[in-house]
């Protein structure tokens, strides 16, 4: 989880750096330093989002699996029932 939210905090930072970099302006003028925590911040909450996102599909593909196994157990149990009738 953490590596993923610093890992988009950097790429945060990294997009106001290229900003810059497109605009041809200093990195780091003291006017602007504060612009580079509020794109860290951003990068990390995308993240974190990110991170719950993920975790929330798990969840729902975990339990249809488990669905879909229960569903195929049954399934083979009526068809050996009904197998061993005939």
């Amino acid at each position: 989880m953490v590596g993923r939210i610093l890992f988009w905090t950097g790429f945060g930072i990294a997009t106001r750096a290229w900003q810059l970099g497109i605009e041809m302006r200093p990195l780091f003028l003291k006017q602007s330093l504060w612009a580079y925590p509020v794109f860290g911040a951003v990068g990390a909450s995308f993240g974190y989002w990110l991170e719950g996102l993920d975790k929330r599909q798990s969840a729902v593909l975990d339990e249809r699996k488990k669905a879909i196994l229960e569903k195929r157990a049954r399934r083979d149990a009526r068809e050996g029932l009904a197998g061993a009738a005939a």
